[in-house]
């Protein structure tokens, strides 16, 4: 392509999909060539469609395919850099703009990310919020027999809309999983996310209420803002940890990736900063021997740009799949008729231009944003606690 590309409009679309809102950007051109991005900041779209709104008063104009210097200019553009609303905007919009440049030079994403290095992307699934104790050591059974290596499970209280007790929760989740490996055997994956709802002594003591080799990750046992706390935790058992799914950046990953606290880094491409930012990080783990297991719980907007990114590195462990869980209703085929789908527990690789991803626009402006709040957690005695 000799024409110079510009920018002529960027376009925030939150909308209602299933049972959440996805927060959709779509980026036009002066040549018809458009984009899709996606960002992750589930439950604050009102914010990121806001922070989007700013950056699109200075990008309207500019060359869509210089997708590095845009970036740089969006993070460096105003004094307070970086944050979860900024980044899951920058997001967005890095990549819809990869969306375009690869429309624009007739290639597949991962082209520009250095090109394929698997055709099938494999994935984890999920026994479901809902399920706990038997029912969800049967639905593991059920994933396994559908050809599923990697299965990951959720605390017992998991679903609970008002009331969340750690040490009630950790006792009754140990046995599920230790009853998990004895019903599916050695050779299956099995991890738990726990939301970052414990605190380190109550990390430790679920860890040691576990059968030895009974896990093989834990997902954000506690919070993240202190590296310390993980680190001290890491200390007090040898269960490999998967974490990461809240960090807006490469620095935020940092401390993590350089004093070894995790084995599997839980990036999420519409939040880290997209794919420009997403391969810095798999750059920087790869030297550290840390696998990405890419967070990937929104729509197939989301999921096709994680695939691409999946392809494209060669320190790949898994990418989350919700599909399995029909009635979230994320993918819905309507709004995306063009979309990854699953090809038993792998994604193929696309080799359609761009993402490989279509939106039917008129639908998603026909469903309009809704406000919706996760679950206010307390304890017993009233305190409050994560979700």
């Amino acid at each position: 392509m000799t024409t110079k590309l510009k920018i002529t409009a960027i376009k925030p679309y939150p909308v209602w999909v299933g049972t959440r809102n996805q927060m959709l950007v779509k980026i036009e051109t002066d040549s018809g060539i458009f984009g899709w991005g996606e960002s992750g900041l589930s439950g604050r779209e009102k914010a990121v469609a806001g922070a989007i709104e700013h950056y699109r008063e200075f990008l309207i104009g500019r060359d869509p395919m210089q997708i590095g210097r845009i970036w740089q200019e969006v993070y460096r553009s105003q004094y307070f850099e970086g944050g979860r609303v900024l980044q899951a905007a920058i997001s967005a919009i890095d990549i819809a703009l990869h969306d375009i440049k690869g429309k624009a030079l007739g290639v597949p994403a991962f082209e520009l990310l250095g090109g394929k290095q698997r055709d099938r992307i494999p994935t984890f699934a999920s026994t479901g919020d809902e399920a706990e104790g038997d029912v969800a050591i049967e639905r593991a059974q059920e994933l396994r027999a559908q050809g599923w290596q990697a299965i990951r499970f959720f605390p017992i209280g998991q679903n609970n809309k008002g009331i969340f007790e750690p040490r009630e929760s950790i006792g009754a989740t140990a046995t599920m999983l230790n009853k998990a490996r004895d019903a599916l055997g050695d050779d299956v994956v099995l991890g738990i996310d726990y939301h970052h709802r414990l605190s380190v002594a109550e990390a430790a003591s679920f860890c040691n209420k576990l059968g030895r080799g009974v896990l093989d990750f834990l997902e954000e046992p506690i919070r993240d803002e202190t590296p310390e706390a993980y680190e001290s935790l890491r200390t007090m058992t040898d269960i490999p940890f998967a974490i990461g799914e809240e960090f807006a950046s490469k620095w935020q990953f940092l401390p993590y990736i350089e004093r070894g606290i995790h084995q599997f880094n839980r990036l999420d491409v519409c939040n880290v900063g997209g794919l420009t930012e997403a391969m810095k990080v798999a750059g920087w783990s790869e030297a550290h021997y840390v696998d990405l297991m890419p967070h990937n719980p929104l729509g197939p907007v989301c999921t096709a740009a994680t695939i691409h990114l999946a392809a494209a590195v060669p320190n790949f462990a898994w990418l989350e799949t919700r599909a399995p869980e029909a009635r979230l209703g994320f993918d819905n085929s309507d709004f995306f008729p063009v979309q990854p789908r699953l090809d038993g527990p792998d994604y193929p690789v696309s080799d359609l231009p761009g993402l490989g991803v279509e939106v039917n626009e008129e639908a998603i402006k026909a469903e309009s944003f809704r406000f919706w709040e996760a679950p206010h957690l307390k304890r017993r005695d009233g305190s409050v606690t994560n979700w």
